[in-house]
């Protein structure tokens, strides 16, 4: 469990200082550059995946179980997925309405993941690695739409064509995930 939570530690915690520190971040980026700061984020995520992932990994050796689960919490763990897909895609697809009526679909997407999976499963794991994601994304979304009220940004509206682009790519993304990727990533068959 102590690589789990060093993982979600250094993971989110790099990916938090636009949330808490972003004074900081500023400072951190004027002194060592726009690559400099990217190379040290991306290396400290990196670490902070690997060592998240595996202690995940550890963790589900000796399960402890926290409650039980329903199985219509799968069911509906599944079609909440689908909606976490459509709002990746939404992050990507170049001009479509659900970005520009969300702004941040990826971190509303990590949210929506977040809760799922939250409902589908059970053990002591699930919960740190789970619920801290959920109470990341609700922070990191709570700050950038602060970001961008203070910015004053304001998104064109999207086209009718990139949301169905946008939901269709979701939807492809979610089934081949769903069906094919991830019993062998992540060691659970969603169906059956």
């Amino acid at each position: 469990m102590t690589l789990l939570i060093l993982g979600l530690v250094i993971f989110l915690g790099v990916h938090s200082t636009r949330v808490f520190a972003e004074g900081w971040r500023t400072a951190q980026v004027a002194r060592m550059g726009e690559k400099g700061w990217k190379a040290a984020y991306s290396v400290a995520s990196l670490v902070g995946f690997v060592l998240l992932v595996w202690g995940y990994g550890q963790a589900r050796l000796e399960p402890v179980p926290l409650w039980t689960p329903s199985i219509g919490m799968r069911h509906l763990a599944s079609l909440l997925t689908v909606l976490s897909f459509i709002l990746l895609a939404a992050a990507y697809v170049p001009g479509n309405g659900i970005k520009a009526r969300i702004g941040h679909p990826m971190v509303v997407g990590v949210k929506v993941w977040a809760l799922s999976h939250l409902l589908a499963n059970h053990t002591l794991a699930d919960l740190l690695l789970f619920g801290g994601f959920l109470v990341w994304a609700v922070l990191s979304f709570r700050a950038a739409r602060s970001r961008d009220r203070a910015a004053g940004t304001v998104r064109p509206r999207g086209s009718a064509a990139a949301t169905a682009i946008t939901v269709a790519v979701g939807l492809g993304a979610w089934m081949a995930f769903a069906m094919w990727l991830h019993e062998p990533l992540i060691g659970v068959r969603p169906f059956g």
